[in-house]
């Protein structure tokens, strides 16, 4: 009979237990919490304690900013995370506590309060911690800013930026607007005031002028110049307040633009003719000679070296038409180099006068067409650099008589898939509003071709598509004027073939949605 061998026990260690002073229960005396249950600390001690349950918020009425002290205004949608961290940052003590959850209680719209429920953790005792929640009310008092506040005074900005070109046509400054408009560049203007030769732009900080001008250098060929004036100064603290004023002129050389370069300028950009035409206009100003198809860039720091205007702009060009058109087989990107016989359409019918001229645009160009173009033979240029290629032994038996520019489409109508957007903008003083208003028209209609007939010019601008309710309100307002236009040229419409009007595909176009609406079905 085999008898088990007895088994030593391990002593088993009993737990001091004690009872809770408070209500009696019993606990654990080796990590009870000042002798209290854990029921009686959460009654007994407070972990909130310190931390406000009232505040005030200021917020300004006019521009429904918030103050963030101390000095300091942000932009916050009620109930938001914004507002949330703002109420947050209010409270005094909340650095000494664990946040957990915070979040903002219903309250009437029109009460001028704010209820945030919080809910927070902190170690009361050795080993135990506690969680609370509490609410705190803010009331929300008007206080103005002080941008609102200068806005009723004179000195309503602090840098304006003043853009200016003189030239007769605004069809570079619509193009600027154009890339303002895609880059969101004018986002920190207070103000843009459109006069004469330019546009203004006003700031409220200097910085965002700066960060303007910079954009202004990045996209066009200007020249800056600053200046500043002083508004008021503190005699005590020395503190002293000025108003900066960004001048940038443009080049006043434009696209489609014929330029007669300085002799010895031309020689330094790689030999090309000094007649060239101006096809872009970016960085630099890029020329292309229409008899030989060579390109060039001249920047903007060159130019203002010994600055010099183009020989003829948009509004002195000619319509012709193409007699007889044959490709000499040289091209350069979307240019075909060809010799031409163009006429005057003004004097077809009248006399038999035809000149000869090689031309940049052979790839669209057909016996028929109708091409602008300025015409050289027997016009009178008050200008340096054509007087000094007439005298010169090299270049004045290669003038042309005639140098074809674009290619012209007749359109009757007006009516677009696609459309710009523009910039509130305020109107300036002086000059008769009706012609000004009828030059702008004009000069948006020009540019407006140009996009459609230019893709490379097309591809740096944000085109959208025409709403249908915007379209039907354009053709009810030509309907009548378009009926009785066509009954009586019915003949020239029938000869005339709208087929080869350049036109945006839709692929191209953008959604506008600033023109989306939604509406409830009921």
């Amino acid at each position: 009979m085999e008898i088990d061998q007895p088994v030593p026990l391990a002593p088993q260690q009993s737990a001091a237990t004690i009872l809770c002073y408070n209500c009696g229960a019993p606990i654990d005396g080796t990590s009870s919490a000042g002798a209290l249950c854990y029921d009686c600390v959460k009654l007994t001690v407070d972990i909130s304690q310190g931390i406000p349950r009232e505040a005030t918020l200021h917020t300004c009425k006019d521009c429904e900013r918030w103050l963030q002290p101390p000095n300091s205004w942000v932009s916050a949608a009620p109930e938001s995370r914004e507002l949330l961290a703002l109420c947050l940052r209010k409270l005094r003590g909340l650095n000494k506590v664990r946040i957990i959850d915070a979040s903002f209680l219903w309250t009437e719209p029109h009460s001028r309060r704010i209820r945030v429920k919080i809910t927070i953790q902190q170690e009361a005792f050795e080993g135990t911690i506690l969680q609370q929640t509490f609410e705190v009310e803010y009331v929300v008092a008007t206080q103005q800013c002080p941008d609102c506040a200068k806005s009723y005074t004179a000195n309503t900005w602090r840098a304006v930026v003043q853009i200016r070109q003189k030239v007769p046509h605004k069809r570079t400054l619509l193009y600027l607007e154009q890339l303002c408009l895609k880059h969101s560049a004018h986002r920190d203007t207070i103000n843009i005031k459109e006069i004469k030769d330019g546009l203004d732009f006003f700031f409220a900080q200097r910085n965002h002028a700066e960060k303007f001008v910079e954009f202004l250098s990045s996209m066009m060929p200007v020249k800056v110049k600053k200046s500043h004036e002083l508004i008021s100064m503190d005699i005590h603290t020395s503190s002293k307040s000025y108003k900066f004023t960004f001048s940038c002129e443009l080049v006043p050389i434009c696209k489609d633009d014929l330029v007669a370069l300085p002799i010895k300028l031309a020689r330094s950009m790689g030999n090309i003719s000094p007649l060239t035409l101006c096809y872009r206009v970016g960085t630099s100003v890029n020329l292309l000679d229409p008899q030989t198809l060579q390109t060039a860039d001249m920047p903007a720091h060159i130019y203002w070296r010994a600055p010099f205007r183009s020989l003829a702009d948009v509004q002195e060009l000619v319509e012709f038409v193409i007699l007889d058109i044959e490709a000499v087989g040289q091209s350069n990107g979307r240019y075909f180099l060809a010799e031409a016989t163009v006429a005057r359409a003004s004097d077809l019918g009248r006399n038999d006068a035809t000149f000869f001229t090689r031309t940049h645009l052979g790839g669209i160009l057909h016996a028929g067409d109708s091409v602008l173009g300025y015409a050289l033979n027997g016009t009178n240029f008050n200008n340096d650099e054509w007087d000094a290629l007439e005298k010169s032994n090299t270049y004045a038996s290669k003038l042309p008589d005639v140098v074809l520019v674009k290619k012209f489409y007749a359109r009757k109508k007006k009516n677009r898939n696609w459309k710009l957007k523009r910039m509130q903008r305020e109107e300036g003083t002086g000059g008769s509003k009706k012609e000004d208003q009828e030059r702008l028209e004009n000069d948006f209609e020009m540019f407006l071709r140009d996009v459609e007939e230019d893709t490379e010019l097309r591809q740096t601008l944000a085109v959208y598509k025409a709403s249908q309710k915007a379209k039907e309100e354009k053709m009810e307002g030509i309907e009548e004027a378009e009926a009785e236009a066509e009954t009586q040229n019915m003949a020239e419409t029938e000869e005339s073939d709208e087929g080869d009007v350049p036109k945006i595909n839709m692929d191209e176009l953008l959604e506008d949605f600033d023109d989306l609406e939604v509406k409830d079905e009921t």
